[in-house]
């Protein structure tokens, strides 16, 4: 079927099913865009694919960003 068969048959359905179709044509696409029907990524693969995205963006990061992550406090309190 082409994508203009795909069209006419589009056109023929009532709004309600037309409706209900890209209701599930949206629910596919956000499962394709979180990655959820592709491969299995290992994590150098998911490394990788963020480095280039990083890349691409112009993202830097320096030693600077992370100096003060550390939590440095004991922890909470804790009442026996």
């Amino acid at each position: 079927m082409t994508i203009t068969e795909i069209i006419e048959s589009f056109d023929q359905l009532s709004i309600q099913e037309q409706e209900n179709l890209l209701e599930i044509l949206r629910q596919r696409c956000s499962k394709l865009r979180e990655g959820e029907d592709a491969q299995e990524e290992t994590f150098w693969e998911m490394t990788l694919r963020f480095r280039q995205r990083m890349e691409a963006e112009g993202v830097e990061f320096t030693d600077d960003d992370f100096a003060d992550l550390r939590d440095k406090s004991p922890g909470r309190e804790v009442e026996f």
